[in-house]
């Protein structure tokens, strides 16, 4: 639980068939305890158990060092893929089944469905809210363990839903992506947990000449276009950076757009990797809508992927999801 609609709709609507707990995962959160006592309240309301699990250290380990190195080393880190695999749906799941559960539920807008012994993750029908993208990495055992009573509500009807049991204080309280930034900037962020300064180098265009130059790299992000502090007669927007050489490389919004990316540490579900002669449908970011591809194996754990049209902007650290029809086959970590 939370304390947001989305674990509160969870709650109640578990409570109508099920003997339930609430479990609350104490990380880093900025606003720890304005969350705990807003969690104690939904939990009281609702007439459970709440039960908090400390998980602040691992997470420190699995996901904070994961995104600052990721960040420092010129790629774009995904904390949410790694913090639902190793924290929320790993160690915290753990913690769940230890006090004595059988099932682990959340508030995520997705589905799981067994096919011939297998688990797979399937999309939650309010494709505006669709998290499979974010939950793409979990294993069998994991899915094996978890319901998402949400998986066949819109957004709407789960607001509806808790308003027709007495929450009426939940809209416009959506959560931030990331939750631990508390709406600095990554490079702030990044910056207040070391005591080195980030090392300036050369904003380079794409035909070699130096534009300027950079305050640290973790500070940009592909297809960045503000806050370059560049001067250039078209707009000019991060293509690449270059953390061995300490560049930014810049170019125009054509030099952001390609078909082919390749893939490494990779995870099919059940083993089963996809078929070079069909085509499937592929997610390079959350938000994004699916695109038409064919994946083919280069070497162990290193794959292709050869879009049907151009994307723009493909971010090397981020992962894509790899869809057949509206199940998740398997996703890797963009290179």
């Amino acid at each position: 639980m939370s304390g947001g609609v989305d674990s509160t709709a969870s709650a109640l609507l578990l409570r109508q068939k099920y003997q339930v707990h609430g479990f609350f995962m104490q990380l880093i959160q900025p606003n720890l305890s304005e969350q705990l006592q807003r969690v104690k309240e939904v939990a009281e309301r609702c007439g459970i158990p709440l039960i908090v699990i400390d998980l602040r250290q691992r997470f420190e380990e699995k996901v904070l060092k994961y995104f600052s190195d990721t960040y420092h080393a010129g790629r774009t880190p995904n904390p949410c893929m790694i913090c639902n695999r190793e924290i929320k749906f790993g160690l915290f799941m753990d913690a769940i089944f230890e006090h004595g559960m059988t099932c682990m539920a959340t508030g995520h807008y997705a589905n799981i469905i067994e096919k011939e012994g297998c688990f797979y993750l399937q999309q939650g029908r309010d494709e505006k809210k669709d998290q499979s993208y974010f939950l793409a990495r979990l294993s069998q055992r994991q899915l094996a363990g978890i319901q998402f009573p949400l998986a066949k509500m819109t957004k709407e009807k789960t607001y509806n839903f808790i308003e027709n049991h007495g929450f009426h204080d939940f809209r416009g309280q959506e959560s931030q992506d990331v939750c631990f930034l508390d709406n600095k900037s990554v490079g702030h962020f990044l910056q207040s947990r070391t005591s080195a300064p980030n090392t300036e180098g050369d904003i380079v265009h794409i035909d070699g000449r130096i534009l300027g130059h950079h305050k640290g790299i973790v500070n940009y992000t592909i297809g960045q276009r503000r806050g370059l502090g560049i001067a250039a007669s078209a707009p000019l927007y991060v293509v690449t950076i270059d953390a061995a050489a300490n560049r930014i490389i810049v170019g125009d919004n054509n030099a952001l757009y390609r078909k082919d990316i390749e893939l490494k540490n990779i995870s099919w579900n059940c083993d089963q990797p996809p078929n070079s002669q069909q085509e499937y449908r592929v997610r390079i970011r959350y938000g994004q809508k699916s695109q038409l591809a064919r994946i083919n194996r280069i070497a162990e754990d290193h794959y292709a992927i050869t879009f049907a049209e151009n994307q723009r902007a493909v971010s090397p650290g981020q992962f894509a999801v790899i869809y057949k029809d509206d199940l998740v086959l398997g996703s890797g970590e963009i290179q």
